[in-house]
């Protein structure tokens, strides 16, 4: 792994002239395969404007700035629920450097900054038709004998200065409940994207509701997410489909401790197409198991009308194949939680950066990846 120098530094932007909005991920027409070319490693416990740079659980492009968002999924344990603005600077094929030029507070719909547990923020993508950004929150399910802390996930519109603008109306069936229904804790809006040139917005729950089945575990094919997807313009639903996830690929150690395999991220290709990241960690091993999937929604069952999806054989599910399996880059992998499509490379090809969350802890490794898709 190369020592690369990491700069926290503001730049001032200033703007001379207007910028008509236009949408700003760099879309490729199709991807064939990806080739990684490059891994940067922001320092740990960093700090960056009096705030403790961390948790960066997703990632997404503004090409109209030339710059990135990075949504940091604190609690408000170290700083206020926030997002950073950095610098991803690109030499050929390699990350140069990350320069981080601003962070930003996400505020509640009266103005006001998060307090403990409010938020969870897991994933945020630039809205470039409307010059915003939509991100989401997992909630909470906190259930300790008598002492009930429920807090429903949302997707919510704010302005880049983190002022609230609007929500996007939840489904029944993703409300937090006391009983062992609706969704799990920590497992519900980890992935969204844009897809319909931005009129559509799909929002992926990471592991199944409680309804539709356990979760993933070892040899075990059972596990079946929702996606949901949106109307932009309404802000409604407009339909839930069907994924199936992986089983859990290792063993952990003991055998009966934690272990998960869930989807972090997705990534729209046209209207039904995407990247699908799922993550699988266990106890006791080393890292995680990162793997990315083409999948396709086309012909798959609408199921918001659906209650459970135990044993509902007839339900078409949301049709996938193996891309990449990060395994095969012989290197340590972290917490891989986000993914964006970047600028051009210099071939012409489409640049896919991934970026790993540490949880602030010190045996944890905040990564960005570089790849190039290849048609």
């Amino acid at each position: 792994m190369r020592a690369k120098h990491f700069l926290l530094i503001c730049v001032v932007a200033v703007f001379a002239a207007c910028r008509s909005a236009r949408v700003a991920t760099i879309q490729p027409a199709s991807v064939g395969s990806i080739r990684f070319h490059d891994e940067y490693i922001i320092p740990h416990a960093a700090v960056f404007n009096g705030t403790r740079v961390g948790g960066l659980s997703g990632i997404d492009y503004d090409a109209t700035r030339n710059n990135y968002y990075m949504i940091c999924d604190d609690r408000s344990y170290y700083n206020a629920s926030r997002f950073y603005t950095a610098d991803i600077r690109l030499n050929g094929y390699k990350i140069d450097t990350c320069i981080f030029t601003a962070v930003t507070s996400l505020r509640k719909p009266a103005g006001d900054t998060f307090r403990l547990k409010e938020a969870d923020p897991e994933a945020m993508r630039y809205l470039g038709t409307k010059d915003l950004l939509v991100w989401s929150s997992e909630g909470e399910r906190e259930i300790k004998g008598d002492k009930k802390l429920l807090i429903d996930p949302w997707v919510w519109l704010s302005r880049r200065d983190g002022r609230f603008v609007d929500s996007f109306r939840l489904p029944a069936n993703m409300r937090m409940q006391a009983t062992p229904s609706g969704p799990r804790q920590n497992g519900t809006f980890e992935g969204l994207g844009f897809a319909d040139n931005q009129r559509t917005l799909w929002v992926s729950v990471e592991e199944p509701l409680y309804e539709d089945g356990p979760r993933a575990n070892i040899n075990d094919t059972s596990a079946i997410v929702r996606f949901i997807k949106f109307d932009v313009a309404t802000r409604q639903p407009t339909g839930q489909f069907a994924y199936r996830v992986d089983p859990v690929p290792n063993k952990p150690n003991p055998e009966n401790a934690y272990r998960i395999n869930g989807i972090p991220d997705i990534l729209p290709l046209g209207n039904d197409r995407f990247l699908v990241m799922e993550r699988a960690f266990s106890v006791g091993i080393k890292g995680t198991v990162i793997r990315i999937y083409l999948a396709d929604a086309n012909g798959a069952t609408d199921v918001s009308t659906i209650p459970s999806l135990q044993g509902k054989t007839e339900v078409q599910l949301i049709r996938k194949q193996l891309l990449f399996d990060m395994e095969t880059m012989g290197r340590y992998i972290d917490n891989v939680e986000g993914m964006t499509f970047g600028p051009r490379l210099p071939n012409g090809h489409a640049s896919l950066l991934l970026i790993a969350d540490d949880n602030f802890d010190k045996e944890e490794v905040s990564q960005l990846f570089l790849f190039e898709v290849l048609p």
